[in-house]
């Protein structure tokens, strides 16, 4: 088996991607055993298929998805969580952002917990992005009774189980971490670097930032409530 997959949506993305598995790949060889990067493209509309196809040509540590559509960063996590082969599961984005040697800043704590979840510091964001993440934040942990404080970091690392877990519904790639915790699965937050983005922008509006998410929550904590409890005492034994 696989020891770890990197799994990571891609959505018009066409000037990181060289520079993306480069940092990846530099990252995880001679620290793992044998890995996987699976690189899931969202209906891409700029040349990120055709690089996608050809380092997959190259390398044949490469998994490429294809949708045949946009169909949104939940989708495609999902679908590069269920395509994936690892024992632990890395999920990280595509913009650069995120610094793929932190996974191994997250891995010592996989054992201890199920789910390791990244807490991005460095931002350098302004107030007018900051702003809608924080209340977000905050509204989600008041509803769900928990303390995440950066549930929308791109960064996280789980076990094989935890990922095998997810039914997830669209916008929920928000809110991993308490699906794990729904499922019985131990969370903890670790810091992580968090760079600014080399090229292109960010596929979210401000307006969307502010709003998306809040019906989530409620769905969410709607869920956690309805959430199938119970220990067996005993039960019978097969013949």
């Amino acid at each position: 088996m696989i020891k770890l997959s990197i799994v990571v949506p891609v959505y018009n993305e066409e000037d990181n991607l060289l520079e993306l598995h480069r940092s990846i790949t530099d990252a995880v060889k001679n620290k793992v055993d044998s890995y996987e990067i699976v690189l899931v493209d969202d209906g891409s509309r700029d040349r990120s298929a055709g690089i996608l196809d050809e380092l997959a040509r190259t390398d044949r540590a490469v998994k490429v998805i294809h949708f045949e559509k946009h169909c949104g960063q939940t989708a495609a996590v999902s679908a590069g969580l269920k395509q994936s082969g690892g024992e632990l599961i890395a999920l990280m984005d595509a913009d650069l952002r995120s610094d793929p040697r932190d996974i191994f800043r997250l891995m010592p704590f996989i054992g201890r917990v199920d789910f390791v979840n990244g807490k991005r510091m460095n931002e350098g964001k302004s107030l007018l992005y900051k702003l809608p993440a924080q209340v977000r934040s905050m509204i989600r942990n008041w509803l769900t009774g928990e303390h995440i404080r950066d549930f929308i970091s791109p960064l996280k690392l789980m076990r094989r189980e935890v990922a095998d877990s997810f039914h997830l519904y669209n916008g929920m790639h928000r809110y991993l971490p308490t699906l794990a915790i729904m499922n019985g699965f131990s969370v903890i937050e670790v810091s992580v670097t968090h760079r600014k983005r080399k090229h292109g922008s960010s596929n979210n509006a401000f307006i969307k930032r502010i709003f998306a998410g809040f019906l989530d929550v409620v769905v969410i904590c709607m869920l956690k409530k309805r959430v199938i409890r119970y220990r067996i005492r005993s039960s019978p034994n097969p013949e």
